[in-house]
């Protein structure tokens, strides 16, 4: 559909179906006609490859990962959209849509069921609430899948992307760092959306690994450190992992010298091969 970023025509679609924004869903449609062009290029949405789309919208991000890649199928929570998208999307037949929760699809059997052995990549415009969670969800997964392309809060992307040991790193960043490679890409000012959002956001790229860059003994448990650790990221490395995970000071004290990581050193200042070493030291004492 032509000029389907034009605030105007966008306007009219919506009008014609009835559509109103929903604050609670968090729906931002982007208007800017420069983004969705090349988020979709820098996805890594090609011929030979399929995309799962999260969150279409209207679709002005699908248009354009339909005109790249051999097949799209976008995952949208709002029924309501449904018949727009009908609309906006008529030129194609190499998408579907697929109503339901990012958060509740089984993306390994998607994959599976949708591409017939194509490389994926995946591409979403998140709601700023979802952002960790779909992220996640999707890494936790330990899909089959060459990327994930993202648009989210500007803040979030500064973390996501951060250095670990940086002032910027957080919980996040180490979990995302222990299955992909984060890179950011380009911002997008809160103009490029209506309704315009309060803060700006920016497009990130995380290439999944084929393996993490650390080994550790038990996922679950570096995950429960680094949780621990920056939940009460002010306190020094020993009085968070004691709090955080229930056990004596003394005994977090002793795993810490044993990990070689300095008792005072706090969460921000960690790399991920630190928590994994403490991971490890903690895995064989208790």
């Amino acid at each position: 559909m032509e000029k389907l970023s034009n605030i105007n025509n966008i306007k009219n679609i919506l009008s014609r179906h009835g559509f109103t924004f929903s604050k609670a869903l968090g729906q931002n449609f982007l208007i800017n006609p420069s983004v969705c062009p090349r988020m979709a290029e820098l996805s890594g949405a090609r011929a030979g490859v399929g995309v799962i789309e999260i969150g279409p919208g209207i679709g002005v991000l699908t248009c354009e990962l339909a005109r790249l890649a051999d097949k799209v199928v976008s995952v949208e929570l709002d029924s309501r959209l449904l018949p727009v998208l009908e609309e906006t999307l008529s030129e194609f037949d190499n998408v579907k849509i697929i109503n339901e929760d990012a958060l509740k699809v089984d993306f390994n059997k998607l994959i599976e069921d949708e591409f017939d052995g194509r490389s994926v990549c995946i591409c979403a415009n998140l709601p700023y609430y979802i952002t960790s969670p779909v992220i996640m969800y999707l890494l936790e997964s330990k899909l089959n899948a060459e990327a994930i392309t993202v648009m989210v809060q500007k803040e979030a992307a500064q973390r996501i992307c951060a250095l670990p040991g940086s002032r910027q790193s957080s919980a996040l960043t180490l979990a995302v760092n222990y299955y992909a490679k984060a890179k950011l890409l380009f911002g997008v000012s809160a103009g490029s959306f209506m309704p315009a959002p309060k803060v700006d956001s920016a497009v990130i790229r995380l290439d999944i690994l084929k393996t993490p860059p650390v080994s550790v003994k038990s996922e679950e448990l570096l995950f429960r450190v680094i949780r621990s650790a920056f939940a009460q990221r002010r306190k020094t490395i020993s009085n968070s992992l004691s709090s955080g995970l229930k056990l004596e000071k003394a005994a977090v004290i002793s795993a810490l010298n044993d990990a070689l990581i300095s008792v005072s050193a706090r969460a921000e200042q960690l790399t991920l091969g630190d928590f994994a070493k403490i991971t490890n030291v903690l895995y064989d004492k208790f």
